[in-house]
């Protein structure tokens, strides 16, 4: 349920850059690492994992775990198609631990099972809160999309449990992960978010607010535009525009996809056509149910055309920022964007 594809290791430093610093790599060695990189696959010297995996191994040895935490993330990078980048996910997974004992925030990793298609299925959670939170405080669901996770996106988990006062759950969506091993799909996906929602809401007050990030976003639309949650955060998701037949895609974002989709090959146009009809939430927008939502995406976004952001204008309860300036979920601009997202739910959940 995986593949490899053409892919050149300098579009994606083009692109995640400011990423990789802005959630704390130091410059210099993100730098010497991107200087170093020559192929994307290959698990050797002048390789993408190798490469970034060297680079944890240091960290670690310095005891370092926060940032070797990162650098292993970046190694299994944008996606788990083979061996190499299944090992650095679960290095990254052991420096993360190691790393929780510093965190300036409670943290806990358990693993739920949840309903899925007639069984149960176990996803891994990871659940993060502000120290001295109360018990009955409400709870935030959170994931990123098909190349982000999780652990990745800590830099972001953290200030929000902090200034949010909620629960923050983190997970990783359906065929991202530590839940690769299963086929992102919209109804599968969506069956594994709503159980997840169930044991939010035991978790806290009752009140159950989802944020999203990229195709997070999507599922936190979902989400939102249902009623299923109490407030959603949609940044920088897909909704309708995006999954319009014989799209194209940047940054070797075709691949990255096909692999969350579950295929072993890459797909073709129309295959990948056909598994993106199903995603389109046109027939939810066209509804009247949703919970309090906040939309938000940079102008520029590369991969979410402006209409998946601005075509939640004029909805009751709904808020929508279209952040100039900055592309994919505001990413350079997160700074600005963070406080937005706390003070809007706060509001809305009223902590």
């Amino acid at each position: 349920m995986s593949y490899i594809w053409p892919l050149d290791p300098r579009d994606l430093f083009t692109e995640r850059y400011p990423q990789m610093l802005g959630f704390g790599l130091p410059a210099q060695d993100v730098d010497a690492t991107r200087a170093t990189i020559k192929d994307m696959w290959p698990d050797a010297p002048a390789g993408w994992v190798h490469e970034w995996s060297q680079l944890a191994a240091r960290y670690a040895v310095e005891g370092r775990h926060d940032l070797a935490a990162l650098a292993y993330g970046w190694a299994k990078f944008p996606t788990l198609a083979d061996e190499p980048k299944r090992t650095a996910l679960a290095r990254q997974a052991e420096q993360y631990e190691l790393a929780s004992a510093g965190f300036p925030v409670d943290f806990e990793r358990r693993v739920l099972d949840v309903p899925y298609k007639g069984g149960t299925v176990r996803v891994t959670i990871h659940i993060l809160a502000a120290p001295g939170l109360p018990a009955d405080a409400p709870v935030t669901l959170v994931s990123g999309g098909v190349d982000s996770w999780k652990m990745d996106l800590h830099p972001l988990w953290v200030p929000l449990a902090l200034q949010s006062r909620t629960r923050i759950v983190a997970f990783d969506l359906a065929g991202t992960g530590e839940t690769s091993h299963l086929p992102m799909t919209h109804d599968g996906g969506t069956e594994i978010i709503e159980g997840l929602i169930a044991e939010a809401r035991r978790l806290g007050n009752g009140k159950v607010a989802h944020l999203g990030i990229s195709m997070g976003g999507y599922y936190s639309a979902r989400t939102g535009l249902s009623g299923a949650v109490d407030a959603s955060v949609v940044l920088g998701g897909p909704v309708e525009a995006s999954f319009a037949p014989a799209r194209g895609f940047a940054f070797g974002m075709e691949g990255i996809v096909g692999n969350a989709l579950g295929f072993d090959r890459p797909p073709n146009p129309e295959e990948l056509s056909d598994a993106f009809a199903h995603f389109n939430l046109r027939p939810l927008l066209d509804q009247d149910v949703h919970a309090p939502m906040l939309v938000i995406n940079g102008t520029d976004d590369v991969h979410v055309p402006q209409h998946d952001t601005l075509v939640f204008r004029g909805r009751r309860d709904t808020r929508v920022e279209l952040v100039p300036g900055t592309g994919h979920c505001a990413i350079s601009k997160l700074p600005e964007v963070l406080p937005v997202m706390v003070g809007w739910l706060g509001q809305t959940l009223n902590t």
